[in-house]
């Protein structure tokens, strides 16, 4: 799978609505056939950023992902929203499932 986490460091007056600016964004990803994940997280460090982990099932649901107009458009809208060029860790890694914690079995 194609495992992917991006940092979004949000306007502050943004913040707080950051969940609701992105839900159309986020809805759409996650309604893409080859999409595993898509799912946000707020940052307990810095509430203005915000952590983005996404999956794509290999290499060409990824393209087709990066090339959906749902894309395009986030990508033309929700740089306004932002302090800064968002940071992402792109890896290409075996499975299409989470694996357990096995350090912390419960």
């Amino acid at each position: 799978m194609i495992f992917i986490t991006a940092k979004f460091l949000v306007k502050p007056e943004h913040a707080d609505a950051w969940p609701e600016i992105s839900r159309e964004f986020t809805q759409a990803c996650n309604a893409e056939e080859g999409c595993l994940w898509f799912q946000w997280a707020r940052s307990v460090a810095d509430p203005d950023e915000y952590v983005l982990v996404e999956a794509f099932r290999d290499e060409a649901a990824g393209g087709a992902h990066v090339q959906s107009d749902h894309f395009k458009q986030a990508t033309s809208e929700l740089p306004a929203y932002l302090q800064a060029t968002p940071k992402i860790v792109n890896a290409t890694v075996e499975g299409t499932e989470w694996s357990e914690l096995g350090e912390m079995a419960v």
